[in-house]
């Protein structure tokens, strides 16, 4: 790390930004006392976009959605299927 007071980083600004580049933290002070560091800006991640990957899977076999044996004991519960018909006092 490397603190220079605010003279020096005006007079050699262009130094610092290279040191700054080849990874050497650069810390501007004022009487001493640190107020701002000289960071490299990294370059910026592609933006995502969603759907990129639609034409990869083709078809699904027809056992996709069916439980997996080695997840039984993860699988919640399964409950009694209600009957449908409408209540002869709702009706």
């Amino acid at each position: 790390m490397k603190t220079v007071s605010i003279h020096e980083a005006k007079t050699h600004l262009s130094r610092l930004i290279r040191q700054a580049l080849a990874g050497e933290e650069i810390i501007i002070a004022n009487r001493s006392e640190p107020m701002v560091r000289l960071e490299v800006i990294r370059e910026r991640q592609p933006a995502r976009r969603f759907g990129g990957l639609k034409s990869l899977v083709l078809a699904m076999g027809p056992s996709f959605d069916e439980p997996l044996e080695d997840f039984a004991d993860h699988a919640p519960p399964t409950f009694a299927r209600v009957d449908e018909t409408p209540h002869p006092r709702r009706a």
